[in-house]
């Protein structure tokens, strides 16, 4: 890793009715519009799914980083992340997020080895550490066949 601070910069275009274009240096544009309960035609990510998607990798990542440093194997690890979008005092934010972690492993004896991981990455992800709102976070480890 680089020393800190880093510096992340992307740029957004668009015009009065049509998607809007993400772009950051090295990357594929992504479109991205309004969720349709905001008057988009839900079918482009928006910035509510995308946060989320940024909970859930920055965890994937954290918990990949962790294991590494600890030579700890695991078979495959999945994260969803489900934020509550509401009104607060006549602002719109999140009050709620709840992310489920669910790992899979080969041995029954890492199970709560796996667990105090898990929970060590949603410690440190910094994209978790920046909200604001409540969370909370759940884990299921199964032990494959």
């Amino acid at each position: 890793m680089s020393a800190l601070p880093h510096q992340y910069k992307v740029s957004v275009a668009g015009k009065p009715d049509n998607t809007l274009i993400a772009q950051a240096d090295h990357l594929p544009d992504l479109q991205v519009a309004a969720p349709s309960g905001f008057g988009g035609p839900g079918d482009q990510w928006s910035p509510e799914e995308l946060l989320m998607a940024a909970l859930a990798n920055c965890l994937i990542l954290s918990f990949r980083a962790i294991t590494k440093a600890s030579k700890f194997d695991w078979v495959s690890i999945e994260c969803e992340s489900n934020g509550t979008l509401d009104q607060v005092d006549h602002t719109i934010k999140f009050t709620q997020v709840n992310t489920k972690a669910k790992l899979i492993i080969t041995s029954a004896d890492d199970r709560e080895k796996a667990k105090k991981l898990l929970h060590k990455a949603e410690d440190v992800c910094f994209i978790s550490n920046s909200l604001s709102c409540a969370s909370h976070f759940e884990t299921e480890v199964i032990v494959a066949d």
